[in-house]
């Protein structure tokens, strides 16, 4: 198979993850909208687009302009995402308006972004997607990155539903799956070591591009922790799949099937 869109809306795509798969896009022919890329790609391959993803009231006019300019976009790719340590062992020092904007970037933000662009997505005769980064600690949280973990997981139970509740549409609902990757996330850490550990972001890039090109609606990549993992792959694999075929089987009985 092939990627299956042609013309992406990338979010969060100055650093990171969401850069590297620009870059992986850029080379695949994929038409990109990001701040850096229309400098160096030229206006013909990609474009630029300035908005805080925070600034949730101003959503619904952001994915107006966006589809009025371009009304051939077919997929939006979410990629923006913060981490922070927080140690509630010592509440004095947590900052909660830094927690609670780390869950508005990784989560709340994605929702708004969902709630704005569907309609304008759905009523296509095109297959269109909505991409989701999340991360392995969605399903095995990480106890120094409570606020990370805990907003990938609400990401990811988000997800679940929207795939189910969208089923019958034009719209495909897919989530990548992290390892550790060498991105500018863990620069909290200091830069000489966040940025040397995990996966190195091009190889990420490449077996995420496989697995888009691939059809699959989930796609786990590396492993749990650092190195060859703390659990080997396949308990993880195993463990995501028991999650969804008991998160199917519940939906089936609120549906009243049998």
């Amino acid at each position: 198979m092939v990627f299956p869109y042609k013309h992406v809306l990338l979010i969060g795509a100055t650093a990171g993850i969401g850069k590297g798969m620009a870059e992986r896009l850029i080379k695949a022919g994929i038409k990109d909208r990001l701040d850096a890329f229309a400098r160096e790609h030229g206006e013909r391959k990609a474009q630029s687009l300035v908005f805080d993803i925070t600034k949730t009231e101003e959503t619904p006019k952001f994915a107006a302009d966006v589809m009025s300019t371009s009304p051939d976009i077919d997929c939006i790719f979410f990629n923006a995402g913060v981490q922070g340590q927080y140690d509630f062992s010592q509440p004095e020092k947590v900052d909660f308006a830094k927690f609670a904007a780390e869950f508005t970037v990784n989560f709340t933000s994605c929702v708004a972004l969902v709630v704005a662009f569907l309609p304008l997505l759905a009523k296509e005769k095109f297959k269109a997607g909505l991409i989701f980064t999340g991360t392995h600690l969605a399903i095995i949280p990480a106890s120094s990155l409570s606020a990370y973990s805990a907003s990938k997981a609400a990401l990811n139970s988000f997800i679940l539903c929207l795939r189910d509740q969208l089923r019958n549409t034009n719209v495909d609902v897919i989530e990548i799956f992290p390892p550790v990757v060498q991105t500018e996330l863990h620069d909290y850490m200091g830069k000489e070591v966040g940025r040397n550990m995990g996966m190195p972001l091009n190889l990420f890039t490449e077996e995420v591009f496989k697995g888009l090109s691939s059809g699959s609606d989930q796609i786990i990549i590396g492993n749990i922790g650092p190195g060859a993992g703390i659990i080997p792959r396949e308990e993880f694999l195993a463990l995501v799949d028991k999650r969804r075929s008991a998160f199917t089987a519940l939906v089936k009985v609120m549906r009243g099937e049998k």
